[in-house]
């Protein structure tokens, strides 16, 4: 059976540890009754392996060529729902439908590009159950008010409700990363729409942490907002203080605003 390479440009770590395995693939609960799961870049399989025996159907999407092959040959039952093709720019509800799981052990350097993506595709995805860098994984199910609250905390976070599960340690890998792993849970809350428009919402937020620093009141100075608007005290807060529904809120004044003028 053909040995795949893990590749540096393509940020593998190939999992080894099958226990780690079984307790990822056990993150799944089927929540919202779903029957397809998609496993991005399952490399050798290892995780694979634990997807086979679950009551979904497995799916799997790798870039890696090599992957294919040799997945191809350990999972031959699989070969018709093995997709070669990069999941950030793929449509892949032909394949899925409309209501599909997503599992892996994400590249550390497209993981926020990944979670861009499910947000895009948020109502046909209600479950997701990913490997990840630690800090990022803290940082998405973080709380306001804490230091790794950010940008990927209040979008997810508006959409999923996020649960850190466990901490996996380098060895457990091919190659070892330099940094520990999290585990984690996104769940698809009730929010069908935002109560607002919801591209200013994204650009509020991504504002307001790029100069996490400052206050509201300097952080979102680009947006160009009245002064009779910016004199609330809420604007002397910082962009971590505030929840999900504050950014809600702060958005649709913001909107209000735009539209008086």
């Amino acid at each position: 059976m053909t040995y795949v390479r893990p590749k540096k440009h393509l940020g593998q770590h190939f999992l080894t540890d099958q226990t780690i395995a079984q307790r990822i693939a056990d993150g799944l609960t089927g929540f919202r009754n779903y029957e397809k799961v998609l496993e991005i870049g399952p490399g050798t399989g290892v995780l694979t392996n634990y997807l086979v025996g679950k009551p979904y159907e497995t799916w799997l999407i790798d870039v890696d060529k090599e992957s294919i092959d040799y997945l191809n040959n350990a999972y031959p039952q699989l070969s018709e729902r093995t997709i070669f093709g990069d999941f950030l720019k793929m449509d892949l509800s032909k394949e899925l439908g409309n209501n599909y799981a997503v599992i892996g052990n994400f590249p550390y350097n497209i993981s926020s590009q990944i979670f861009f993506k499910i947000l895009d595709n948020r109502n046909q995805v209600p479950e997701v159950v990913c490997m990840i860098q630690k800090e990022v994984a803290e940082r998405i199910a973080s709380p306001p008010g804490s230091k790794q609250y950010g940008i990927l905390s209040v979008l997810l976070q508006a959409y999923y409700d996020i649960k850190y599960l466990f901490t996996v340690k380098p060895g457990v890998f091919n190659p070892p990363p330099k940094v520990n792993s999290g585990v984690i849970r996104f769940q698809r809350n009730n929010v069908a729409q935002l109560d607002c428009d919801e591209a200013l919402f994204k650009r509020v937020v991504k504002a307001g942490f790029q100069m996490r620093r400052k206050t509201l009141r300097n952080a979102l100075k680009p947006i160009n907002l009245p002064s009779s608007l910016t004199s609330d005290p809420i604007f002397d807060q910082r962009a971590e203080t505030l929840t999900v529904q504050q950014f809600i809120d702060l958005t649709k004044r913001i909107e209000s605003c735009q539209t008086r003028e």
